[in-house]
């Protein structure tokens, strides 16, 4: 029964639903994911930053969202700005529907004054999306004593999918504060297996914004608190993600609080984070604890994030580093 639920679900949404992004948690910890303008913002002077994000969604229910996501960013003097690079895995209802996304990543930097910098990105994205007709399961194929033995008579045709998206953001930031604007799926790309022109991946409009606070007085603090704030619009989907991180010598805790508004207004969790820094090495873990009337049959989700930066042999003339929160 389960599975002909979720084939039913599945087979109805890639018809004429509409689709909505992955999101992080830890979208601090996936900044280019977050705003394309973020590329080129690592702390090190003209250095690089690997980022490695992995998030099992609700494990408890048949058919979990898994999202792995692999990035790379670096700034260069010679060409103004930034690059980045993504690689985006994300399976929904075991293996039933697989998404694959690489992305490249422009921004340009513009320094406005000693204090104040702003970025401005681009991304263009290459997506495949994939069904496995197999794993699905509908009503015509029930025999009533044999049970799922017969052929279905539904359309299936295509079994992947493949399409360009694009993405731009702006940033502003100094060495302690930043703030940003995203737009994703500017070109609303249609995700339909069946063809139909009404299965939009609709645009994501995000607002960003953190504060470093240090709590010692130094010029390079050991001990700080970051608040953050996260506002996320997507169709008829509105969210905000509310909370900070502090930060004392290698040891890393958070608190974050996530509320939907709209027509699907509703507390639904607050995520707890535990990590630590060494040097340029960075990991954390977050729990999605569910707050709201979904938390017997989907408690939590996990999320792991990890990042590696390096600095560049000699520092960069012209580039102003990011000190903001970007764990």
């Amino acid at each position: 029964m389960r599975n002909l639920l979720l084939g039913s679900l599945i087979f109805t949404g890639i018809g004429t639903a509409f689709a909505q992004d992955p999101e992080m948690t830890q979208y601090y910890a996936a900044p280019i994911y977050t705003n394309p303008a973020m590329a080129g913002t690592g702390t090190c002077d003209g250095g690089g930053r690997i980022n490695i994000n992995y998030r099992n969604q609700w494990p408890n229910l048949p058919g979990t969202f898994v999202t792995t996501l692999a990035s790379y960013d670096q700034h260069f003097d010679g060409i103004g700005g930034g690059i980045g690079l993504i690689a985006m895995n994300d399976v929904a209802g075991e293996g039933k529907l697989t998404s694959n996304t690489l992305a490249g990543i422009y921004s340009y930097q513009l320094i406005v004054n000693r204090k104040f910098t702003m970025r401005f990105g681009l991304e263009a994205q290459f997506v495949s999306r994939a069904l496995d007709w197999k794993k699905l399961r509908f009503p015509d194929q029930i025999d009533a004593t044999k049970g799922f033995v017969l052929p279905t008579n539904e359309p299936l045709n295509t079994q992947t999918i493949r399409y360009p998206n694009f993405s731009g953001g702006v940033l502003g930031y100094t060495e302690r504060f930043y703030a940003g604007v995203a737009v994703h799926n500017m070109i609303e790309p249609i995700q339909s297996f069946l063809g139909t022109q009404d299965s939009k991946l609709p645009r994501r409009y995000t607002v960003h914004s953190g504060l470093v606070i240090p709590l010692d007085n130094t010029y390079d603090p050991n001990m700080t608190i970051s608040p953050n704030l996260l506002f996320m619009i997507q169709n008829k989907f509105t969210q905000m993600n509310l909370g900070f991180y502090f930060n004392k010598g290698p040891l890393v805790t958070g608190l974050w609080y996530r509320q939907t508004f709209g027509k699907y207004f509703n507390s639904d969790a607050l995520m707890v984070l535990v990590g630590f820094r060494k040097e340029k090495f960075k990991f954390g873990y977050s729990y999605d604890l569910t707050v709201s009337s979904a938390r017997q049959a989907a408690p939590g989700s996990h999320e792991v994030s990890a990042s590696i930066e390096w600095c560049a042999r000699k520092k960069a003339v012209r580039y102003k580093k990011l000190n903001c929160p970007d764990f």
